[in-house]
């Protein structure tokens, strides 16, 4: 029997150091983070929002879609994926079937968060957030939930902007106490409010989002392991990076009628195919003696 993907994130964020997870918005992007050699991912909601409906941050996706989104992720990259859950869609009961959905799709853990519904990306202006009893009771109710033990369960706080410093790490420390494997402090300003973070919750496994926004530096991940950080997200640069390649090819073929001078600029839809999986696909039509006629070629 393959390990367990909840084992295999325990056993990562055992390790020394920091672990880099990469962010996936779709799967596409999943089996390309695997084969670039990583072993854990993120699914992120900011992309999940972006590619599913073309639309921001800003809650407008269910826990359905979100669950759905992550299934798919999970099988097509094979790897340990942690979940964006936001602020588990609704109350403590709520977040305990959240936990369920995701344990179901595959998921190795989720982080939830202590923001009013409806919630916004952690690194907009004019968050909200919700006492601390009532994100205790979601974190408690969230490690009642899981089936697995290995289930990871992250605690974000979102109260950095609203609190300052103390108060965020105060809550952070408070929802590890609740049961919480790791704690996530979103959106420090800097480097001296990263390592303030980090000296605030020393000893506790700690999440570092390393988002595009430019509020939190860009520490390299073995600073970061330093620092007490074990788990560093990068969770919208796959698509950062393809939009300037996406807009010039369009540009390019609106402006000449044509993409024969960009080809040598694109990948093959031979390697495209291989990203995908054809050749498993080819293989298995081979064992399953599938007609000539009816397989798959190039």
């Amino acid at each position: 029997m393959s390990e367990r993907l909840t084992t295999k994130l325990r056993q990562l964020l055992a390790r020394p150091g920091c672990v880099m997870a990469p962010g996936a918005a779709d799967a596409f992007v999943a089996r390309l983070i695997a084969r670039a050699g990583f072993e854990a991912l993120y699914m992120t909601g900011f992309g999940t929002s972006m590619t599913r409906l073309g639309m921001p941050d800003v809650g407008l996706l269910t826990a359905t879609e979100m669950v759905d989104n992550a299934s798919r992720i999970v099988d097509a990259s094979g790897l340990a994926v942690i979940a964006d859950a936001d602020t588990g869609y609704g109350n403590p009961i709520n977040v305990r079937r959240t936990i369920r959905d995701y344990e179901k799709a595959g998921v190795a853990g989720v982080h939830i968060e202590d923001q009013v519904s409806p919630k916004r990306c952690g690194h907009l202006a004019g968050k909200r957030v919700i006492p601390v009893a009532e994100m205790i009771a979601k974190v408690k109710a969230a490690c009642d939930a899981r089936r697995d033990s290995d289930f990871y369960i992250i605690a974000r706080t979102d109260a950095l902007a609203v609190e300052g410093v103390e108060g965020a790490v105060g809550r952070a420390r408070r929802y590890h106490e609740a049961g919480a494997d790791m704690v996530f402090v979103d959106a420090p300003v800097g480097r001296e409010q990263t390592e303030a973070v980090a000296r605030g919750l020393k000893g506790i496994p700690l999440l570092a989002n390393i988002a595009a926004s430019g509020k939190t530096p860009d520490i390299p991940a073995e600073e970061l392991g330093r620092l007490g950080f074990k788990l560093a997200l990068y969770a919208n640069y796959a698509i950062l990076a393809a939009i300037p390649a996406i807009k010039h090819v369009l540009g390019e073929l609106k402006r000449t009628g044509t993409i024969a001078h960009l080809r040598g600029q694109m990948a093959t839809f031979k390697y495209l195919n291989e990203i995908v999986g054809l050749p498993e696909i080819q293989a298995l039509e081979n064992r399953y003696g599938v007609p000539e006629e009816e397989r798959t070629t190039l």
